[in-house]
Protein backbone atom coordinates (compact mmCIF):
# COMPACT_ATOMS: atom_id res chain seq x y z
CA UNK A 1 0.00 0.00 0.00
CA UNK A 2 1.57 3.18 -1.07
CA UNK A 3 0.35 6.85 -1.17
CA UNK A 4 2.20 8.87 -3.58
CA UNK A 5 1.94 12.65 -3.33
CA UNK A 6 3.45 15.46 -5.94
CA UNK A 7 2.93 18.36 -7.29
CA UNK A 8 5.07 20.74 -4.90
CA UNK A 9 7.18 22.93 -5.75
CA UNK A 10 8.80 26.43 -5.40
CA UNK A 11 5.85 29.51 -6.02
CA UNK A 12 5.54 32.87 -5.42
CA UNK A 13 2.82 34.62 -2.84
CA UNK A 14 -0.24 35.10 -4.66
CA UNK A 15 0.38 31.52 -6.51
CA UNK A 16 -0.95 28.09 -6.98
CA UNK A 17 -0.31 24.79 -7.03
CA UNK A 18 -2.32 21.52 -7.35
CA UNK A 19 -1.04 18.70 -5.34
CA UNK A 20 -2.01 14.89 -6.07
CA UNK A 21 -2.11 11.62 -4.07
CA UNK A 22 -2.14 8.93 -5.81
CA UNK A 23 -2.90 5.46 -3.96
CA UNK A 24 -1.42 2.18 -5.29
CA UNK A 25 -1.61 -1.28 -3.85
CA UNK A 26 -5.56 -1.06 -3.05
CA UNK A 27 -8.44 1.43 -3.26
CA UNK A 28 -9.05 3.72 -1.58
CA UNK A 29 -12.63 4.75 -2.67
CA UNK A 30 -14.72 3.71 0.48
CA UNK A 31 -11.98 5.63 2.89
CA UNK A 32 -12.45 9.23 3.68
CA UNK A 33 -8.72 11.05 2.79
CA UNK A 34 -6.77 14.61 4.01
CA UNK A 35 -4.36 16.35 3.83
CA UNK A 36 -1.88 17.57 6.68
CA UNK A 37 1.28 19.60 6.96
CA UNK A 38 4.23 20.61 8.86
CA UNK A 39 5.94 23.88 8.11
CA UNK A 40 9.77 24.17 9.41
CA UNK A 41 10.07 24.14 13.17
CA UNK A 42 6.15 23.60 13.54
CA UNK A 43 4.18 20.39 14.56
CA UNK A 44 1.87 18.67 11.88
CA UNK A 45 -1.19 19.85 11.35
CA UNK A 46 -4.47 19.38 9.64
CA UNK A 47 -5.39 21.07 6.17
CA UNK A 48 -8.40 19.49 4.28
CA UNK A 49 -10.06 16.07 4.74
CA UNK A 50 -12.65 14.63 1.91
CA UNK A 51 -14.76 12.06 2.73
CA UNK A 52 -15.56 8.68 0.65
CA UNK A 53 -17.79 10.09 -2.07
CA UNK A 54 -16.57 13.58 -2.22
CA UNK A 55 -19.98 14.86 -1.26
CA UNK A 56 -18.36 16.02 2.05
CA UNK A 57 -15.45 18.12 2.60
CA UNK A 58 -13.78 20.00 6.02
CA UNK A 59 -11.14 22.52 6.25
CA UNK A 60 -9.02 24.28 8.96
CA UNK A 61 -9.93 28.10 8.82
CA UNK A 62 -6.51 29.51 7.42
CA UNK A 63 -7.04 27.57 4.12
CA UNK A 64 -10.71 27.71 3.50
CA UNK A 65 -11.80 30.30 0.38
CA UNK A 66 -8.23 29.77 -0.61
CA UNK A 67 -7.75 25.81 -0.77
CA UNK A 68 -10.03 22.70 -2.38
CA UNK A 69 -9.75 19.23 -1.81
CA UNK A 70 -11.43 16.71 -4.36
CA UNK A 71 -11.17 13.11 -5.00
CA UNK A 72 -11.31 10.88 -8.45
CA UNK A 73 -12.10 7.22 -7.39
CA UNK A 74 -11.80 6.13 -11.14
CA UNK A 75 -8.30 7.18 -10.28
CA UNK A 76 -7.49 6.43 -6.85
CA UNK A 77 -6.22 10.11 -6.32
CA UNK A 78 -7.13 12.75 -3.96
CA UNK A 79 -5.92 16.59 -4.99
CA UNK A 80 -5.56 19.98 -3.10
CA UNK A 81 -6.21 23.00 -5.29
CA UNK A 82 -3.90 25.79 -3.50
CA UNK A 83 -4.56 29.36 -4.51
CA UNK A 84 -4.06 32.35 -3.17
CA UNK A 85 -0.76 30.86 -1.44
CA UNK A 86 1.24 32.86 1.32
CA UNK A 87 4.47 32.22 2.99
CA UNK A 88 2.81 30.55 6.01
CA UNK A 89 1.70 28.31 3.60
CA UNK A 90 5.31 26.96 2.96
CA UNK A 91 5.59 23.12 4.45
CA UNK A 92 5.91 19.39 3.81
CA UNK A 93 2.56 18.79 2.40
CA UNK A 94 1.45 14.61 3.50
CA UNK A 95 -1.81 12.83 2.15
CA UNK A 96 -3.26 10.56 4.08
CA UNK A 97 -6.15 7.71 3.66
CA UNK A 98 -8.67 6.52 6.71
CA UNK A 99 -9.35 2.68 6.78
CA UNK A 100 -12.02 1.15 5.02
CA UNK A 101 -14.27 1.21 7.76
CA UNK A 102 -13.99 5.04 8.56
CA UNK A 103 -15.64 6.87 5.28
CA UNK A 104 -16.35 10.10 6.79
CA UNK A 105 -13.86 12.82 6.94
CA UNK A 106 -11.51 14.02 10.05
CA UNK A 107 -9.55 16.37 10.89
CA UNK A 108 -7.30 14.03 13.90
CA UNK A 109 -3.95 12.56 12.58
CA UNK A 110 -4.57 9.80 14.46
CA UNK A 111 -7.70 8.58 13.04
CA UNK A 112 -5.72 7.97 9.69
CA UNK A 113 -3.92 4.89 8.93
CA UNK A 114 -1.72 5.15 5.84
CA UNK A 115 0.52 8.05 4.79
CA UNK A 116 2.58 9.12 1.76
CA UNK A 117 6.16 10.82 2.08
CA UNK A 118 5.39 14.33 1.66
CA UNK A 119 6.03 16.91 -1.15
CA UNK A 120 7.71 20.42 -0.34
CA UNK A 121 5.39 23.29 -0.67
CA UNK A 122 7.51 26.88 -0.69
CA UNK A 123 5.94 30.28 -1.30
CA UNK A 124 8.59 32.69 -1.01
CA UNK A 125 7.51 36.87 -0.49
Amino acid sequence: VQLQASGGGLVQAGGSLRLSCAASGRSFRSAAMGWFRQGPGKDREFVASINWSGGSTHYVDFVKGRFTISRDNAKNTVYLQMNSLKPEDTAVYYCAARGDSYPGVSRSDSEYRYWGQGTQVTVSS
